[in-house]
């Protein structure tokens, strides 16, 4: 790639558990690519260290890189750790309890024991004042300042850093709310101030304080995250523009990310998907299953008739993290737009160990970057997914990242033989092929959580497979699950950070509006969604985006009168509703709640809930395609263990350049930098004429 005029250039960076991922995008598409070791003691440095290689060994200097688009998992960690900021909740008199009592749902119904993860916030700084809002916004209690004062004198105290308003039924009338909060802001003015009626102006009073300190709980964190990064693209002189992505699949800028930092909680993931999509637009593909496995974790989700799915019903700080109408109680409740997607803690780094009946067991714990698997070398001591590819002949014995990671595959045989193989009485061999199985089934609950769960058929969808270790189990899950097709992208280990470089800017916009569908005037809910209009052009303006530019998009959450939970659906056109319309988004339910529950009822009535509008800038971005790699152009052969009934193979080395449209019968293996394709016995690989690697499986 040759360096072009200053500020042309755009740079992806996607922070995993194990590795940095960065992608520099040139103006005609092509782009290349590193990977950096993630340091966990600040983040920002990987970023900074490896796009200074980058730019030197491109000959470029910082001020050819005119954007920056950054996806992280820091609020997602900070979650899952418990370190997030010393957080305090302001709420209505006799509400202080809501995010202990939450839905009074357990995800494993016939668990006795089952403890859900504490509140965020302990009860002693859940502090209550005296007011009250009726549900139609009108005033039963005035707020007394007095007990707002005392209130605000208990945080500085007990100097906690974040603080979290939420007052009943603030979404109807926030003025009650809005003083809380200047009053904090007048008081405590370093404190994080985290408001519900910004956050999300939602009914639901849990779901609405559990976002609502959730978002004050990572804001600190995020916020000196975000400063920190800045301070260090500027000292390597990059002065360009940071945005962030959002769980939605758009991004926004730093600023916006600082104030509202709950919206990046599925950051990393997010773009993955968002590059998956773009990529089953140009392959011509309605449906698709996304499948990515990093060094920590592995995530699901679906492209289904050229739409990605997106949700409100999302939980964070689980085993598995995912949305669910039926699973609730795991996690912190998260209300607020984030592609469906699941996540099992099942990636390169999950360790492997015998419980005490002599199962084996893989994950959820990881050894992450530092020290990371044992083949690393860098003392860690416990055997990992990664240690059982490399003893299996999967995975190169050697070297990673083109060679930026060395591999000691005798010390990950040695771990396979301490973890695994000798407490159970077989061969390092036969131990790391039921480490692969037992992941490989650990992996198909997040493809499931997000198809056969949801009534979708995984046969009639293609698997779309990236992550640093994707590629390595995708042909066999695909397998197990009657999928006939796998394609993996060009640089498949550092795809989700190509997928940020294609997200659009995106803002997402609430308003409860309750009101039964056949009393409700047009007038009342065309002027509602005026309003979020008018919400929608401030952030934009606020980001340097011209309104007139954006894309609209209404849509509606809806029920059937009695009900507790919503579906969403499209609200047509862009101008002021009538009753047709009305009708026609009415119908529309109809179908949705057919399609997602398997019956409907015109007969019944139905309430408006919720209104939503969306602004999105569509980037006039060409398609990104790879420069050809040049680092590393593997050939040979080695011994493969592909089970116990295919046994050691002799397998064919080779780079992704050594497919061509005819296809090759497994087994195989493609190496490349940032991952490695394996192509079992029973399936086939050929590339097609945009470089990616289509496996096609045979099946029973």
């Amino acid at each position: 790639m040759t360096p072009s005029a200053n500020g042309t250039y755009r740079l992806g960076s996607d922070i995993g558990g194990t590795f940095t991922d960065l992608v520099l995008i040139s103006p005609d598409g092509r782009y290349t690519t590193r990977k950096v070791s993630s340091t966990v003691d600040d983040y920002s440095r990987g970023i900074a260290e490896g796009a200074v290689a980058m730019l030197q060994e491109l000959k470029m200097a910082g001020e050819s890189i005119r954007e920056v688009v950054h996806g992280t998992t820091i609020a997602t960690n900070a979650i899952l750790e418990n370190k997030g900021a010393k957080t305090a909740l302001i709420t209505t008199k006799g509400f202080r309890d809501v995010l202990e009592l939450r839905r009074l749902r357990v995800p494993e119904l016939f668990s006795l024991n089952y403890t859900p993860p504490p509140p965020l916030v302990e009860r002693r700084l859940r502090l209550e004042v005296d007011e009250r809002m009726a549900a139609d916004g009108s005033v039963i209690t005035a707020l007394d300042i007095a007990s707002v004062t005392r209130a605000i004198e208990r945080i500085r105290q007990d100097g906690a850093e974040a603080v979290a308003v939420c007052l009943l039924h603030s979404y109807r009338n926030g003025e009650h709310e809005q003083r809380v909060a200047e009053l904090v802001k007048e008081a405590l003015p370093e404190a994080y101030l985290s408001v519900s009626i910004k956050v999300l102006p939602e009914i639901r009073e849990y779901e609405r304080t559990s976002t609502t300190v959730v978002n004050a709980y990572i804001g600190p964190l995020v916020n000196r995250y975000i400063r920190a990064l800045g301070r260090r693209l500027k000292d390597i002189g990059i002065s360009a523009p940071v945005r962030v992505m959002q769980s939605n699949g758009g991004v926004m800028s730093a600023a916006a990310a600082a104030e509202t930092p709950a919206q990046i909680i599925e950051s990393g993931p997010a773009a993955g998907v968002v590059g998956a999509h773009r990529l089953a637009e140009r392959l011509g593909l309605q449906n698709v299953i996304t499948f990515d496995m990093g060094g920590t974790t592995a995530k699901a989700s679906i492209i289904e008739d050229g739409e990605r799915a997106l949700t409100t019903e999302y939980e964070v700080g689980a085993g598995i993290s995912l949305s669910s109408r039926l699973v609730k109680g795991r996690g912190h409740a998260l209300k607020l737009p984030v592609i469906d997607i699941a996540e099992v803690g099942a990636g390169g780094g999950s360790i492997v160990s015998v419980d005490r009946g002599g199962a084996l067991k893989v994950g959820p714990e990881s050894a992450g970057a530092s020290p990371g698997p044992a083949c690393y070398g860098a003392g860690g001591a416990d055997a990992t997914i990664t240690d059982a590819n490399v003893t299996l002949g999967f995975i190169n014995p050697e070297e990673l990242a083109g060679g930026a990671v060395r591999l000691h595959a005798d010390l990950a045989r040695q771990a396979i033989r301490t973890s695994a193989a000798d407490p159970l009485g077989m061969s390092e061999e036969e131990a790391a092929s039921g480490v692969f199985a037992i992941a490989n089934v650990t992996m198909i609950r997040a493809i499931k959580a997000v198809s056969t769960y949801r009534g979708r058929d995984p046969r009639d969808f293609i698997m779309l497979a990236f992550g640093g270790s994707g590629p390595v189990h995708a042909a066999e899950i695909a397998r197990s699950l009657g999928i006939h097709r796998v394609i993996v992208p060009p640089a498949p280990g550092v795809f989700s950070a190509v997928g940020l470089l294609e997200a659009d800017p995106e803002y997402h916009f609430v308003q409860t509006f309750i009101s039964a569908a056949r009393s409700i005037e047009p007038a009342a809910i065309s002027r509602a969604y005026s309003g979020l209009r008018d919400r929608a052009v401030q952030a934009l303006e606020a980001d340097a985006i011209t309104p007139a530019d954006a894309l609209w998009t209404r849509q509606a959450d809806l029920r059937y009168s009695g009900q507790a939970y919503e579906l969403t659906v499209d609200v047509p056109g862009d101008g002021d509703l009538d009753a047709r319309a009305l009708v026609k988004v009415v119908s529309l339910f109809h179908h949705e709640h057919e399609r997602t529950y398997g019956h409907m009822s015109e007969a019944d009535a139905v309430d408006f809930v919720n209104l939503r509008f969306t602004a999105r800038f569509a980037t006039d971005t060409p398609p990104p395609h790879a420069v050809a790699d040049t680092r590393g152009n593997p050939s040979g052969e080695r011994q493969v263990y592909f089970g116990p009934e295919s046994g050691r193979i002799t397998t064919p080395i080779m780079a992704r350049g050594g497919l061509s449209e005819s296809p090759l019968a497994g087994p195989l293996i493609v190496e490349e930098y940032d991952a490695t394709t394996v192509v079992p016995p029973g399936t086939s690989a050929r590339l097609d004429a945009a470089a990616n690697i289509i496996i096609d499986i045979e099946l029973d």
